[in-house]
Formats: structure tokens, C-alpha cells, sequence
């Protein structure tokens, strides 16, 4: 069966089990949607001397950022919730729930003018399919990724039916197991966050290593994350991939178990960015500089172990992501249960915000987005990667806020980090994409 069929990309998927109407991140037929927050409350972070000097007041206090209840907006909330935009002339910034990543879509699309928003914690994936209309049905609205805002910290999850399988990171059961279910006329569903987004991929290159075409052997389906273990436990799919802390939670129902962490599918792999309209940043460019710089600082916060607890109390609040703080707090640590009695404990392969240059917004990842869509087909296979993160990717403005926090020494030597290598030993080039997708066996392109 075709994923993502011209149907599909464009109505609702009918998940309404259980009240967790899964709405299609792709599309939406009503109206935009965000939910405000509350006023932060004084925090001993923020400083009554602003810390930018006259010649970079910005132009603007106002913009409003969209998040999704995912662990890894965190960077945003903290520098809402500890006064940190506002340490940064920055005091009238909003961050509003999104409902799902196509909410997102549409109103980074409208714009703040217009009642949505001017930028958002998204899928690196997006400002680049935005900018170019692959998901506005053609509408251009160029985009800037202004800094990666996590690595690692995603998982794919699997049904309890699985779970003596034993269906890991490389597994042969998968393969075997999924056609026999197939046979039977039932159909495989694996869920993913946004057609073409980061989980998305990591589903799709997961199934692709262990022999399973996900354009034919499975459906792959739009579930918004905090609508996935609620439609996992109705039964209606047999895996998903979402980031934290919805793995987590399902295990903690004893709903499913995860088959692997992203961090071992692709060690510090980029994750989220901190996007905004190019035409807002292009007005108000000390504001997006500020604002960058307070994103920063936080992920420089949220990063040091000593306040892990206390960011998991924060962002876990009812009006963030509404998960105890308990749920969260394990696999920030790195300390993961996976639900079928295999534990981890490593540091090394959780989120990280800022350590090991999690922030910086590399060229050489976003060239691997790029070229990992066109593989899929949501990027013509003549793309030119290079131009498009050329024109999209704004690791300049990355480089002047990490000055303005005093973090110069943290501005990598190069654009690129190298050669990357998946779990499964296929390794990419940002040199020659080219190569790599030649090398490919499974895909579309």
C-alpha cells in the first residue's frame, strides 16, 4: 500500500478511539489553533539591567513562538518561564501550544499579523518543506533555522503484541513478523509526527535497515505526539515514532515498549530546530538575535545536570506538556526502561541541548534532511541540497548570539560535522549526498 497517498496527505487520520481523535498533522480544514500560556513568574534568572548593550536593542519585545508538548521544547519554555527573553529586551514574547505539527504549519504560514506566529520549536525537516511549498500546496514562506534546539532524545515504540519478539534496533523478526500480519489482510500501521519530519524519517530509515519497504509493506500514518500512546493502546498501530516523553509513558502504562532510542540508531543525531519567518527576522534582526540569545542560554541551563529535576517540574506543568515530572526525568538522564526488561543507563545517548555542540545548527545535518526527503519524494530528486541550506540554514545569526551569551568558545571550527554513521554501518557524505542515495537499496527517489 502507497504511503501517504494524495488521500491521506490531505484528510484527517480516522483515529478516534478513546477520544484520541488523531488529527492529521499534515493538513487542517479549521481554523489555526494556540493555546497561551501564562505570565512567567519572577525567576532570580532574569536581571533587571538588560543584558544587550544600545546598539542592539531590539526592535521589537514582541513575537510568539509555537511549541508541541514534546521534552525537547524545553529550551523555549525555560527561557519563557525563567525570565530569559526578558534579560534580553525580549519581555513580551509568547509561547503557545500548537495541537500538532500541521497546526504548526499553518500558522508559521499566517504569520503573528495574521493570528498565528512568527516561529516555532519544529522539526528540522519543516522550514525547508515550507520554504519551498511542498506542504503550504505550493504557498512559499521562506524560512530561517536559526539553532538546533536538541539532539538525540526520540524513540520508536512498538505494540505489547510484539513484545516477545524481542524486536530491538536490527532485528530479522520484524521483517518476518509484519508480512505475516500482512498476510492475514490486516494492515501494518506505524505512526510518525508529520510526513517528511524528523520522525518520520528515523521510522522509515529504521524499517528500510531491516528490509521493510514503508512505502509498500506498511502504512505509515499522522499522529500528533501527545495522541500517541492514547491510539497505541486502542490498538491502532503497531509501532510509532514520537519524541519524549511519550515513549516513556507508554511504557510507564504498560501500554507498549520501545524497540530503540534514536541516539543508538544515530548517535547525536539532530532533532528539533528554533525556526522563524525569514520575513521577520529580516525586519527585526537584533530582536531575532536577542531572542536567539535567550534560547541559547537556556539550552545552556537545561543542559547541566543539576537542573534536570527541576526543568522536568517546569515543562511537566499542566500548561506545557501536562506529564508528571517523573516520566520525564529518567530518560533525560539517560536512564532508559524500555518495557521488554532491558534497561540503560548512559548520559551519552539522552537529549542533549547544548553539550557536544547539540545547538549548533551544522549545514552538513540539514544537507541530510534535505536529501532524505528527496529519497522519500517529498523532495524532487533534482533538489540542490547545498543552495537550499544555503538559503535557509542561518548559523551566522547562531554565531553572533553565542557571542552575545559570552559562548564563543563554543562556535565549531567548520559548517560540517563530518561523516555520519547509522547503526547499520551506511554512512553519509555531506561532500556527496549523491553517493549516498545511489548506495541506497530501499527508496523512492
Amino acid at each position: 500500500m502507497s504511503t501517504f497517498s494524495r488521500r491521506k496527505f490531505l484528510t484527517t487520520a480516522g483515529l478516534s478511539t478513546v477520544g484520541a481523535i488523531a488529527l492529521n498533522a499534515c493538513t487542517s480544514t479549521e481554523a489555526p489553533k494556540t493555546d497561551a500560556t501564562t505570565k512567567a513568574s519572577p525567576s532570580s534568572t532574569a536581571t533587571s539591567t538588560p543584558k544587550v548593550s544600545a546598539a542592539d536593542t531590539p526592535e521589537t519585545t514582541k513575537a510568539k513562538l509555537g511549541f508541541i508538548a514534546l521534552t525537547d521544547s524545553a529550551p523555549l519554555i525555560i527561557a519563557k518561564e525563567k525570565g530569559i527573553f526578558e534579560k534580553y529586551g525580549m519581555k513580551d514574547v509568547e509561547v503557545l501550544k500548537q495541537a500538532s505539527w500541521g497546526t504548526t504549519r499553518d500558522n508559521i504560514v499566517l504569520g503573528s499579523e495574521a493570528g498565528g506566529i512568527d516561529g516555532a520549536h519544529i522539526l528540522s525537516p519543516m522550514p525547508y518543506l515550507i520554504s519551498e511549498g511542498k506542504i503550504t500546496n505550493g504557498n512559499k514562506v521562506p524560512m530561517y533555522i536559526l539553532a538546533r534546539l536538541n539532539t538525540n532524545g526520540q524513540a520508536i515504540s512498538i505494540a505489547n503484541e510484539f513484545k516477545d519478539l524481542k524486536i530491538a534496533l536490527k532485528s530479522e523478526a520484524l521483517k518476518e513478523s509484519f508480512a505475516k500480519i500482512k498476510s492475514g489482510g490486516k494492515e501494518i500501521k506505524c505512526a510518525v509526527t508529520f510526513p517528511g519530519g524528523t520522525h518520520d524519517l528515523w521510522m522509515r530509515y529504521w524499517l528500510a535497515a531491516n528490509g521493510i519497504d514503508p512505502n509498500n509493506d506498511v502504512s505509515t500514518i499522522v499522529v500528533p505526539p501527545p495522541q500517541m500512546v492514547a491510539n497505541m493502546k486502542a490498538g491502532n498501530m503497531q509501532a510509532f515514532c514520537v519524541g519524549e516523553p511519550w515513549n516513556a509513558r507508554l511504557v510507564a502504562q504498560n501500554t507498549g515498549y520501545s524497540a530503540l532510542i534514536t541516539g543508538e540508531l544515530w548517535k547525536d543525531h539532530p532533532e528539533k530546530a528554533f525556526s522563524m519567518r525569514a520575513d521577520w527576522v529580516d525586519k527585526n534582526p537584533k530582536a531575532a538575535k536577542a531572542m536567539l540569545a535567550a534560547v541559547l542560554e537556556a539550552q545552556v541551563w537545561c543542559d547541566k545536570p543539576e537542573n534536570k529535576e527541576e526543568m522536568c517540574k517546569i515543562i511537566g506543568a499542566d500548561k506545557w506538556l501536562k506529564v508528571p515530572a517523573a516520566e520525564i526525568l529518567g530518560r533525560q538522564q539517560g536512564k532508559v526502561d524500555y518495557g521488554d526488561g532491558r534497561n540503560l543507563d548512559n548520559p551519552d545517548l539522552a537529549m542533549k541541548f547544548w553539550k557536544d555542540s547539540a545547538s549548533y545548527p551544522y549545514k552538513s545535518h540539514d544537507i541530510w534532511f534535505v536529501t532524505e526527503d528527496m529519497r522519500w519524494g517529498y523532495f524532487d530528486a533534482d533538489t540542490d541540497a547545498k543552495k537550499l541550506v544555503d538559503k535557509v540554514n542561518r548559523e551566522d545569526i547562531w554565531k553572533e548570539a553565542a557571542k552575545m551569551i559570552g559562548q564563543e568558545a563554543a562556535i565549531p571550527k567548520s559548517t560540517s560535522r563530518g561523516i555520519e554513521t547509522f547503526f547499520d554501518g551506511v554512512k553519509f557524505d555531506p561532500e556527496n549526498p549523491k553517493a549516498y542515495l545511489d548506495g541506497l537499496k530501499i527508496k523512492k527517489a
